[in-house]
C-alpha cells in the first residue's frame, strides 16, 4: 500500500474545478500532517487540453501530484465511462485514504469505487481526522441526525465523500511543487450504456440558489404554514437573501426540497443564517453551524438552537418578523 491522500477532482459541466476540491485539499493537507506528511494528491478526468487551465490553482491548493486523464468523452458525466477509469485510475495510484466530494456526481461515483475495490466507504461526512496513525476518523450523523458516529475503515484505500462547504478552502496559497502525471488509462473497450440527449437545468434553483446566497432566512415547523414562509420570503427580501427550510418543513410541505438545509439536505455557509420556528436538532445544524452570524428565533427558550446561535429572540416569530421587517423598511425610507 502507498501512503498519500487522494481527492477526486470534480470538473463540472462548465469545465470548472469544483469548489469542494479546494475545500477537500485544505482539509486533506491537515491530515497529511499527521501522516508523515504523506503526499496530497488530485485525479482529474477531463477532455484533453483543461489540465492546463487548472495548474495554478492545483499548485496554489497544496497538491504535491496530479493525475490526470484526458479524453474527448469525459465532456459529459456517463456512470460507467467515469466509474470504469477512476476504478482503474485509484487501482494505479494506490492511495491510502480517497476523498470524493458528496455532489451528485460524487455520490453516484464513490459506491461504485468502494464496490469494485472491495473497501468501505462512509458518505456525507461532516469532519475527518486521524487517528491511532494511520486510521481515517469519519464524522457523520446517524440515527436520524440524533447522534454523530465516528467510522474507521478495515480495509484500504479509506473512502469518505464530504459534502460542499463542510470544510472551507485554504485562506491563503499553499503553494507546491506539484508533479503532473499523466495516466495511460485503456478505455478502446468502453461501449456506452447510456446516450445524453439532452441536458435541461432547473431554473428554480437559479433564482433561489442557497449553496451561494450570503444571507439565508430558514423556516421550520414554528413557521406553521404557506403564510409562514410568504412572511420569511418578505424578510429574505429585505435582505436581499434567500429562503431555506428544515426537513421538518419540507415534509409538512411549506417549502421544496431543494431548499432544505441539513443531514438530508444541503450544508451551507452564509455570512448571515437566520433560523425561525426552528428548534435547533442535530439533523438540521449539522448543514448551517459554519454560518458566519447565525441568529434564532423562538418562542421555546430552551430550544437546542439557542445553543449555537450568535444572537437569539425569544418571542413568537409572527410578532419578532414583522417587527424586522418593519425596521428594515423604515431604515429604507430614511
Amino acid at each position: 500500500m502507498s501512503k498519500g491522500i487522494l481527492i477526486y477532482a470534480e470538473v463540472t459541466r462548465e469545465d470548472y474545478l469544483h469548489t469542494v476540491v479546494f475545500e477537500l485539499a485544505n482539509k486533506a493537507v491537515d491530515l497529511s500532517r499527521k501522516l508523515d506528511n504523506s503526499p496530497v494528491m488530485a485525479l482529474i478526468l477531463s477532455k484533453p487540453n483543461l489540465i492546463n487551465e487548472y495548474k495554478e490553482a492545483l499548485r496554489n491548493n497544496g497538491f504535491d501530484k496530479v493525475f490526470y486523464i484526458a479524453d474527448d468523452r469525459f465532456g459529459e458525466y456517463k456512470t460507467d465511462l467515469f466509474a470504469k477509469a477512476a476504478i482503474q485510475a485509484v487501482k494505479e495510484i494506490d492511495p491510502e485514504i480517497l476523498l470524493i466530494g458528496a455532489t451528485n456526481q460524487g455520490r453516484d461515483l464513490a459506491p461504485r469505487i468502494s464496490t469494485a475495490l472491495h473497501t468501505g466507504l462512509t458518505a456525507d461526512c461532516t469532519d475527518l481526522d486521524i487517528i491511532d496513525n494511520s486510521k481515517l476518523a469519519a464524522t457523520r450523523p446517524t440515527f436520524g441526525g440524533q447522534l454523530m458516529a465516528v467510522i474507521l475503515s478495515k480495509k484500504y484505500p479509506q473512502m469518505a465523500t464530504v459534502r460542499p462547504k463542510v470544510f472551507k478552502p485554504a485562506q491563503e496559497d499553499l503553494k507546491r511543487d506539484t508533479v503532473f502525471i499523466k495516466l495511460g488509462i485503456d478505455l478502446s473497450d468502453y461501449k456506452p450504456c447510456v446516450e445524453i440527449l439532452e441536458f435541461v437545468k432547473n431554473s428554480s434553483s437559479e433564482i433561489n440558489d442557497i449553496d451561494s446566497a450570503e444571507i439565508i432566512v430558514a423556516g421550520g415547523r414554528g413557521m406553521q404554514s404557506q403564510e409562514g414562509f410568504s412572511l420569511l420570503k418578505r424578510l429574505a427580501d429585505k435582505l436581499g437573501g434567500a429562503v431555506a427550510g428544515s426537513r421538518t418543513a419540507v415534509e409538512m410541505g411549506l417549502i421544496s426540497p431543494e431548499y432544505q438545509v441539513g443531514q438530508t439536505g444541503k450544508t451551507v455557509t452564509p455570512k448571515l443564517y437566520i433560523a425561525c420556528g426552528i428548534s435547533g436538532a442535530l439533523q438540521h445544524t449539522v448543514g448551517m453551524s459554519s454560518s458566519k452570524t447565525i441568529i434564532a428565533i423562538n418562542k421555546d427558550k430552551n430550544a437546542p438552537i439557542f445553543d449555537i446561535c450568535d444572537y437569539g429572540f425569544v418571542g413568537d416569530v409572527f410578532e419578532v418578523i414583522p417587527q424586522l421587517i418593519e425596521g428594515l423598511e423604515a431604515k429604507d425610507l430614511s
